[in-house]
């Protein structure tokens, strides 16, 4: 039954204890013995050896439990800001959503950043305060973060009995009764429903008249019998949450201390009681990859497939790809098609998850996450849908990388293995790019912070075999003269036969800023269809009364532009240059395109000797927002990096640095900015231009 089944996920800011909520959800689920534990290193969702290792969760991974006479698909999400695309893509294909909050430290960074990413996908959410046990809990601030970062209305279902050292239970506000376990059972199963302690009465009505006043938000049959004094049932409030839920206006909370079992169980009836079923969820919206006209597929098994692949998993004997199945039936051996790379895919096997365990489905319908094997062209994102009724989906969207390192391979490594190792990662992670810079020949790998670059070259070591170090990439230089110059050069050789003449009389000057844009608005004027020169390198013929033929003109440009591709002293490209032909001499016999296009070669060699150079490094367009009680630290930081502040705002206890930084000075700043202001910052950064730079500030290894 499609409404007795839950797509969900676990999201949080790192160490809030997600993958600890999921052990005790399969705990009580009946889909583990014995609940795993972070520390011990034995939980079922955190499986890759990296993630026990480090106690973290780094991907996202999908398990299957049952509760009550529901079924649902459960996906525990890293927390950590490096891997956001994790979350992206996992809540693009959920129904709803558990929020867990640390009770000591609140609604932290990451919790926010999760929390707005299930706001752009509209997913309905559930909120748990975890850790109730722990010195420092503090539920009720907790509750007030919420309200005040995430802008939420929250429907407070239950409250801790004590905090801290104190904590003895929850008490549920629906039932008004206490929850206690009984400590003497090993299998935290054991427990009752008690009258409130004394203690406890005040703080249950105020919370009881306070749940009352945020459901009435969802339903109007629940406000007219508090209004009217009537009777108010259990399931009249259940039923006033779940409407307020599935519509956004609330937030029901539940709270507890996974570690030790409480709460646990009450939060598995809420997701069951106020989180939707696919069949509660909007039709998924698309359009024909051929007419472009609009689609839609409603979650029935009888609409013609449609699914979207929103993670790819290289395996040794296949790959593993996850599917949403929004529409339709998929069995094993069904051909289907791929609209995104036009091609047909068939289904070998279909696969419930456990974490790395899986089970072999013989189909699977409308609503549920599987995994397959067999597809060789679907790659994150891909649509796959009926031949016969094809749609392509809106695929997912993931943010550009902001860091990157280079990868130096072993000398016995296999090129090849290599290209085809990163390959797989990069089309399991779209986050991650890897590219081989032309100007520095070095294998650049991108990602979305040094831990994510971490954890990729762990995996390309551990996964793949390929051996490799690492180290920073080195910046793309470039150069210009110092100064204008002006000098003839006589390319004259001789050697028995035919012989070698040219000579050309140049002259070679550095463009400023204001030349080029004169340069660029008379070409604009000019409208013969020639583009500004992306590297502002020029050529002018000023040459009168056939000096130089016609016919070698072009030879002299072409050796001109052929010297500034890597310049005489470094190896660095040069740019913002005018050569100007003022004169030259030819001979009948012994000149030729060659010759002339050697001398032009020799001429810039020598202009470069004889004017100086000036390495030229890039500059970067860069944004800091930030709290701004770190402004001081963030300005002073930029400073120290050789930045220029253009602009500084700050507006509702937040600022705003807009300054032009060298690349150079840059790398490693995701880290470094997130250390200063305890990960309460972001920055944006895009190429904005060149500037002259010291030569004993340029990083010039590679020159030549």
């Amino acid at each position: 039954m499609l409404d007795k089944l839950r797509n969900i996920g676990i999201i949080a800011h790192v160490d809030a204890g997600k993958t600890t909520t999921t052990e005790r959800i399969l705990y009580f689920g009946g889909s583990k013995h014995k609940a795993g534990d972070v520390d011990e290193g034995n939980t079922t969702t955190d499986f890759d050896p990296l993630e026990k290792a480090k106690g973290i969760t780094i991907n996202s991974a999908a398990v299957s439990l049952e509760w009550r006479d529901y079924r649902f698909t459960l996906i525990d999400t890293p927390g950590h800001v490096d891997f956001t695309a994790e979350v992206e893509r996992s809540l693009r294909v959920l129904d709803g959503a558990v929020g867990v909050f640390c009770a000591v430290g609140g609604v932290e960074v990451q919790s926010e950043t999760v929390w707005h990413q299930a706001n752009n996908h509209k997913v309905p959410r559930v909120a748990f305060v975890n850790k109730l046990d722990r010195m420092g809990a503090d539920f009720y601030d907790c509750i007030k973060q919420m309200k005040e970062k995430l802008s939420i209305v929250p429907a407070v279902c239950t409250i801790p009995a004590g905090q801290s050292d104190q904590f003895e239970g929850v008490i549920d506000l629906i039932r008004m009764k206490m929850w206690k376990q009984d400590p003497k059972d090993p299998t935290h199963m054991k427990y009752s429903w008690v009258a409130i302690p004394d203690k406890y009465i005040a703080d249950a009505a105020k919370g009881r008249e306070e749940l009352l006043e945020a459901a009435s938000h969802g339903c109007d049959e629940l406000l007219a019998a508090i209004l009217e004094g009537g009777e108010i049932t259990e399931d009249m409030i259940r039923h006033a949450l779940r409407v307020g839920t599935l519509s956004g206006k609330l937030t029901p909370v539940h709270c507890g201390s996974s570690k030790e079992y409480y709460g646990v169980r009450l939060l598995l009836d809420a997701v069951c009681d106020y989180l939707p079923s696919p069949s509660e969820r909007p039709p998924v919206e698309g359009i024909h990859p051929k007419t472009k006209e609009a689609a839609i597929r409603k979650p029935l098994d009888s609409e013609p497939m449609s699914a979207l692949a929103f993670k790819t998993v290289s395996e040794k004997h296949g790959d593993l790809v996850f599917l949403r199945i929004y529409s339709g039936v998929l069995k094993p051996g069904d051909t289907i098609v791929n609209p995104v790379v036009k091609k047909t895919e068939r289904i070998s096997h279909i696969y419930r998850l456990f974490g790395d365990r899986r089970d072999r489905l013989e189909s699977a319908g409308a609503g549920e996450i599987v995994a397959v094997v067999g597809l060789k062209h679907t790659a994150t994102g891909h649509t796959l849908c009926a031949e016969d009724k094809p749609i392509t989906l809106e695929e997912i969207r993931f943010p550009e990388p902001v860091i990157s390192q280079a990868i130096i391979p072993a000398k016995n490594v296999d090129e090849t293995k290599l290209a085809e190792a990163l390959g797989k990662m990069v089309r399991d992670d779209p986050t991650l790019r890897t590219k081989t810079d032309a100007e520095t020949n070095q294998l650049i790998i991108s990602g979305m912070g040094e831990l994510h670059l971490e954890v990729s070259i762990h995996k390309l070591q551990r996964d793949h075999g390929v051996q490799v170090t690492v180290g920073k990439p080195m910046v793309a230089y470039r150069q210009t003269l110092a100064k204008p110059i002006e000098f003839e050069t006589r390319y004259i050789k001789q050697s028995g036969g035919r012989g070698k003449y040219a000579v050309i009389k140049m002259r070679y000057e550095p463009l400023s800023k204001e030349m080029i844009e004169e340069i660029h608005l008379h070409l604009e004027e000019e409208g013969e269809g020639e583009k500004p020169d992306p590297n502002n390198i020029y050529f002018v013929d000023e040459v009168f009364g056939g000096a130089v033929p016609r016919e070698y003109i072009p030879s002299v440009e072409q050796g001109y532009r052929l010297a500034c591709v890597k310049g005489a002293k470094y190896g660095f490209p040069l740019v913002d240059m005018r050569a100007t032909l003022l004169d030259g001499k030819a001979h009948e016999v012994d000149s030729s395109a060659d010759t002339f296009k050697l001398a032009a070669i020799d001429s810039f060699r020598d202009a470069q000797a004889m004017a100086g150079l000036v390495i030229l490094e890039p500059i970067m367009n860069v944004v800091v927002l930030a709290p701004a009680n770190y402004q001081g630290s963030l300005a002073g930081d930029i400073n120290r990096r050789r930045g220029n502040i253009l602009n500084l705002s700050s507006d509702k206890g937040r600022c705003m640095l807009h300054a032009y930084i060298p690349l150079a000075e840059l790398f490693g700043y995701t880290s470094d900015l997130r250390n200063v202001t305890s990960g309460t910052a972001s920055f944006s950064m895009e190429p904005s231009h060149y500037a002259p730079v010291k030569e004993e500030l340029a990083d010039i290894r590679i020159a030549s």
